[in-house]
């Protein structure tokens, strides 16, 4: 391949391609399929993968399919291409959607087109089952390379019972960063100098703090990324600086949000706790808080400062390249079952998600569902505004370019103009080489 990259294998990983060595399918057997699937929020995601799987496996008896816990988001992009290498691609893949291009460009995908096409369907029929929001991060010049499975957009979470204690109307939730900032400082409690409860949270760690710079930028009027190319990244900008200036000031200046970077699982706890009013935080984190908040709770938009806006989140299944003609028809068939309208909905219910498959909402299990639990109506009203994931060559060291310096600013480390600029020079230097064989490659 043009591009090097880093491939670990985990122990785990290795269990499983053994395995599939030591005992291979029977020629007449049903047809053996490996999924990979991440676990990127709280909740019970695993679990339900595997009722989801077993069922499955029941209804298909010439497929036996396995699914394989693979970790955090970024693992599985790691034990995916270590797989790939290794001549034993798993059939299919939980991929986070922002991956995709990368994964394009780097050849580890199945052009999924022609599968498409042995249906007696069209692309444009295929896709037209899903959220248009969704289609940036599945399509790939012109052609498809992911199937939106589970997916989401930031929301603002409101510990209502606390809300209202503060004199704070949980029902007219802030609408700007300014009216934001206003309700963080009535909802933090002192004791002394000791804070009792934060105002506000929002996650920091690798890969939930891409996404919220993203958020934070895109409510300000800003872009992350060039949609159009996968060279070139915002960092350096005034709706960037303005974005992270504000974030900075919550900890530093408004002393209402948690010092340091918080990684999603500690901003989540502190919510259910009531250490924390206010977070954003994933609609995948909202089954999880729905089954353990011990209070009245809302969510809403993410408040704007320029306007509404927000990225769109989660995982598309994907075919790795490399798999025998059996192993890609099944899990194509594995794909479109569960991206179908009632099995997208039984998962959207399960997890927190929204359901990618627009037909899912108008299944009667899924009209009963949004009328016992309205709070997962906001993540799919919020699709109007929605825009797709950052996805660029290289994402992950891209991402982390920033990453590591926005944790410097929250840290008291760096300032935020200096740390952008720092992020900016340092994604430069890690898009150079697709840059050189791209934009910069003239006749």
């Amino acid at each position: 391949m043009l591009f090097s990259r880093r491939l670990v294998l985990g122990l785990a990983m290795a269990g499983t391609l053994a395995g599939a060595l030591a005992f291979p399918a029977m020629a007449d057997g049903p047809t053996e399929i490996d999924l990979f699937f991440p676990v990127p929020v709280d909740g019970k995601l695993a679990r339900d993968m595997g009722t989801m799987i077993k069922e499955f496996n029941e209804g298909h008896p010439n497929i036996k399919a396995t699914a394989v816990y693979t970790g955090s988001y970024d693992d599985t992009l790691i034990k995916t291409r270590a797989a790939i290498k290794a001549g034993k691609p798993p059939s299919a893949v939980i991929m986070s959607a922002n991956f995709l291009l990368d994964m394009q460009i780097e050849n580890e995908l199945t052009n999924l087109d022609s599968l498409i096409a042995a249906d007696g369907t069209t692309k444009d029929q295929f896709l037209g089952q899903f959220f248009p929001a969704l289609q940036g991060n599945a399509v790939i010049n012109r052609s498809v390379y992911g199937v939106p499975f589970h997916n989401s957009t930031p929301l603002l979470y409101i510990n209502a019972d606390q809300a209202k204690e503060a004199g704070l109307d949980p029902n007219k939730p802030p609408q700007t960063w300014a009216e934001l900032t206003d309700w963080a400082k009535k909802l933090t409690k002192r004791e002394g100098d000791k804070v009792t409860r934060w105002g506000i949270s929002i996650p920091c760690a690798y890969d939930y703090c891409g996404w919220m710079m993203e958020t934070l930028t895109m409510s300000n009027g800003g872009r992350y990324y060039n949609e159009e190319f996968g060279g070139e990244v915002y960092y350096d900008t005034p709706s960037m600086l303005g974005a992270l200036t504000w974030w900075n000031d919550l900890v530093a200046k408004h002393k209402v949000h948690p010092p340091g970077a918080t990684p999603g699982p500690a901003v989540s706890t502190s919510f259910i706790s009531g250490n924390a009013a206010m977070i954003m935080l994933s609609t995948g984190s909202l089954t999880y808080v729905r089954d353990n908040a011990k209070f009245n709770y809302k969510v809403a938009f993410i408040p704007r400062n320029v306007r509404n806006a927000v990225p769109i989140g989660g995982a598309s299944l994907i075919i790795p390249a490399g798999l025998e003609a059996d192993k890609q028809k099944a899990a194509w068939t594995l794909i479109k079952w569960m991206t179908s309208p009632e099995k997208s909905g039984w998962w959207s219910r399960a997890t927190g998600y929204f359901a990618p498959n627009m037909a899912a909402y108008k299944t009667p299990d899924m009209v009963e569902f949004l009328n016992k639990n309205p709070d997962a109506k906001t993540a799919v009203e919020q699709l109007d505004v929605a825009k797709p994931w950052f996805a660029t060559y290289k994402t992950v060291p891209v991402r982390k370019n920033l990453e590591d310096e926005v944790m410097l600013v929250l840290n008291g480390k760096k300032q935020p103009k200096e740390a952008l600029a720092a992020a900016q020079k340092a994604a430069d230097e890690t898009l150079k080489p697709y840059n050189a064989e791209t934009s910069l490659k003239l006749p």
